[in-house]
């Protein structure tokens, strides 16, 4: 009797009032919701906004994000889609078991998704959700913005009497794709996905509908890819206007460096991969070669895409696969533009 009154007494102190948890934002969503307020910001009417380089910085990365934003609405829409439709084991059933031969079939699958890396990167993610081996995933990511039908006919109509110039980026892009892929089977590190691996929607949950599991999933991936979309297209932006057109023509006159100029810019202008066919065949002062390479490296390496896959898959990921990225494709540009170009 005396321990029940005891517990009462205790169960009747008052603990103070209730402590309410306040869920932190995800990543990508603050930058959404960043970016969205500094968009207000540049469209208002303040004087200094009218100064010639604001004005440009303002269009080109307005331009940017509007030109990717409806890839990156397939893309995560067909993530989201996967995720919730769509068999665990399609993927694992479709593609080789052994790694090594599923790693060139996810390139070469890669053709089929008529987008641009905006697009590739969510659903890449969703592949390795459901079960596919990183190595094709990535494949398939790299592949995807470079080899599908839309790219290679935009190719085709800039660059007009010269097939040679499809086929040395198909096979370009193809070569890559599948370095790199091989190369995470022998060098990479499950740790550095694990970003992937926290605050995500996966699958179908018992006692949810597949429509709500697709809106949950679509509605995670938009919001956390969307803000580092935009991040990205401030920084193309930046370089797009600081950067004279003077210094455009004293790398074009020696061939190694007009190589690396291009592949480098290609990173920092950060065109998507439906568009960039036209901007190489205005770089006429630059040969062949390093036009294949700016066509090979942007689709797979640009600021936008460092900004998406950091937040997709993880800082720890991004910085060391775009590395390893840049490098394999200026070495398969410039073997496969020596051999066809």
């Amino acid at each position: 009797m005396e321990k029940t009154d005891e517990l009462v007494g205790v169960a009747a102190v008052p603990l103070g009032p209730a402590v309410r948890r306040i869920r932190p934002w995800p990543l990508g969503a603050a930058l959404a919701r960043t970016a969205a307020a500094t968009a207000v910001l540049l469209l208002a009417g303040t004087q200094w906004l009218d100064d010639p380089a604001v004005q440009a910085w303002r269009t080109v990365c307005l331009a940017i994000t509007v030109q990717a934003l409806p890839f990156l609405l397939l893309g995560t829409a067909l993530s989201g889609a996967i995720n919730a439709f769509v068999p665990a084991d399609l993927f694992t059933r479709v593609l080789p078991k052994r790694a090594a031969l599923a790693v060139p079939v996810a390139g070469v699958a890669g053709a089929v998704l008529p987008g641009c890396e905006c697009a590739s990167v969510p659903v890449a993610g969703s592949l390795i959700r459901r079960g596919v081996t990183p190595a094709a995933a990535f494949a398939f990511l790299l592949s995807a913005p470079a080899i599908n039908p839309v790219v290679l006919t935009a190719t085709a109509v800039a660059f007009p009497g010269n097939p040679a110039m499809v086929a040395a980026r198909l096979l370009a892009s193809l070569a890559t794709a599948a370095v790199m892929g091989w190369l995470w089977l022998w060098l990479g590190r499950e740790e550095w996905l694990r970003p992937l691996l926290r605050h995500r929607h996966t699958g179908h949950r018992h006692g949810h509908s597949r429509w709500t599991e697709f809106r949950l999933g679509f509605q995670h991936d938009f919001l956390h890819a969307g803000g580092f979309l935009v991040l990205g297209a401030m920084a193309a932006a930046t370089f797009n206007v600081t950067v004279p057109r003077s210094v455009l023509d004293t790398f074009s006159g020696s061939p190694w460096l007009s190589v690396l100029f291009l592949a480098a810019l290609a990173v920092l202008l950060a065109v998507c991969s439906e568009a960039d066919a036209f901007v190489a065949a205005s770089l006429t002062g630059f040969s062949p070669t390093a036009r294949l390479a700016f066509l090979v490296v942007g689709p797979m390496v640009d600021l936008k895409l460092i900004a998406l896959q950091a937040g997709t898959f993880g800082r720890a990921f991004a910085w060391r696969f775009s590395t390893a990225t840049t490098v394999v494709a200026i070495a398969a540009s410039v073997l496969t533009g020596g051999a066809l170009l």
